[in-house]
């Protein structure tokens, strides 16, 4: 089956800056992609291309099999950028009926209401709603048109909790519907809710490209966590580890768990509440950008 998205060898230039150094990826049908990556890695620049909102450097990118500045391709895309900007005289019901009638066929717009949580400020002024209100509103257009593939930008920006966690619920209910997504967030927990796939870009390469759980489990580094020693008698028995302690739970992050648990033992030290776990997406995300892997 053809991919929904694909970019071959894809660069992008500012001027002297190279924002992307040659991105090659795939996005199919049904998938959930979480895109991760420092601040400037490069991540909004790809999906820019992709919206055929900008041209690349050099190499090519595709949307649904073609150029992405083609109508009819784009007419099967839904996007949320990371900046709200909803037209502040219109009511919210307004404008999702104005969105939906750009789209062949979209979805209900009660169904939409429903699912993104919209029913109390529906006969609002887009002007008059908190900054929260505004980003559900926006993630939710990116689902009016009843999109193939719909791509957000770190869609949870200025969310509360709530906020967030009701986005998430609509999000993997329009995904189980069939929508294909791919996703940026700073928000790590969020990927872990919504991706099955990561995709950590730095410094405009891609760095991985695996399921959620392989990225993490191909994380060299393990965490330890015990009682009754100090953070000291860690790092003499392995200088390489990143110790932290919250108040008489040390922390420990090294590369061989097995082996500073034998040197542990072995030293005769007192300790107590041994945990050993594999990283989280967190630590995975630090340790591939920093190239430790």
């Amino acid at each position: 089956m053809n991919p929904l998205i694909r970019t071959v060898d894809l660069v992008k230039r500012f001027g002297d800056a190279t924002a992307l150094a040659g991105v090659s990826l795939d996005v199919h049908a049904g998938e959930c992609v979480g895109l991760l990556g420092p601040n400037g890695a490069g991540k909004t620049t790809l999906l820019t291309l992709v919206e055929g909102l900008r041209m690349p450097s050099s190499g090519t990118v595709e949307l649904f099999g073609g150029d992405p500045r083609t109508a009819a391709r784009r007419a099967r895309l839904g996007s949320t950028p990371q900046a709200t900007a909803l037209p502040d005289s219109l009511k919210v019901r307004e404008v999702i009926d104005f969105v939906q009638a750009h789209y062949p066929s979209p979805c209900g717009r009660d169904e939409l209401v429903a699912e993104f949580d919209l029913g109390a400020f529906l006969d609002k002024q887009c002007g008059s709603l908190s900054g929260g209100q505004q980003r559900r509103v926006a993630v939710a257009l990116a689902f009016a048109g009843n999109p193939d593939l719909v791509l957000l930008d770190e869609p949870t920006t200025g969310l509360d909790v709530d906020g967030r966690r009701v986005l998430w619920d609509a999000v993997r209910a329009r995904h189980r519907a069939g929508t294909a997504v791919v996703v940026t967030s700073h928000h790590l927990e969020e990927i872990e809710q919504l991706a099955e796939r990561v995709v950590v870009i730095d410094h405009g390469t891609v760095r991985a490209d695996d399921t959620l759980a392989a990225v993490v489990a191909g994380v060299s580094r393990r965490r330890v966590t015990l009682r009754g020693i100090a953070a000291s008698d860690i790092r003499a028995l392995d200088p390489d580890a990143s110790v932290t302690v919250d108040d008489d739970l040390v922390t420990a992050v090294v590369a061989d768990s097995d082996a500073l648990v034998r040197a542990l033992v072995d030293s005769g030290l007192r300790f107590t509440d041994l945990n050993v776990r594999g990283a989280t997406l967190e630590e995975a995300f630090l340790t591939i950008t920093k190239g430790t892997v």
